[in-house]
């Protein structure tokens, strides 16, 4: 069986981890959460592909060029979950399974961001644990795609 490739997509500002609001995000960096992931694949036998973008046009196209070559999206689209319809159509587009997690518990924080654009067409959303929202999301996103490869 071919190893699942899981495109991992990460929004604007989160090249500042371990530096922005420590005290909502953590002290732990965007390349430690990325080598998190990477370890977490290689257990679960499939591929990540790592991409951080800080503009919506360049996420878009990621999510474009996802279409023939991955089986999946993880997906924190930062602050452009609460308002980008452009990523929610292009994910939409795509139509591969997308699990859409945050570091923080985001409807425990300003009432703009307990709206997501993201989550109605996701597999599922998970957020509020720091570091193992991606590890949990990526758990969640290998076992749905294995459950529901066809052949």
């Amino acid at each position: 069986m071919p190893q699942l490739q899981i495109l991992v997509l990460h929004g604007p500002n989160l090249n500042l981890l371990g530096v922005r609001d420590p005290s909502i995000y953590g002290r732990l960096t965007l390349e430690q959460i990325n080598a998190a992931l990477e370890n977490r694949s290689a257990e679960l036998h499939t591929n990540v592909a790592c991409q951080q973008y800080n503009s919506e046009g360049a996420i878009v196209e990621a999510i474009h060029e996802a279409l023939n070559s991955k089986d999946g999206i993880l997906i924190n689209a930062g602050a452009y979950t609460h308002t980008s319809i452009a990523i929610r159509d292009a994910l939409s587009g795509v139509n591969l399974p997308v699990v859409e997690v945050h570091l923080s518990n985001i409807y425990c924080r300003e009432s703009f961001r307990h709206h997501s654009y993201i989550a109605p067409i996701a597999i599922g959303q998970i957020s509020g644990f720091g570091m193992d929202s991606y590890l949990l999301g990526l758990e969640a996103l290998v076992r749905y795609l294995r459950n529901n490869r066809s052949g």
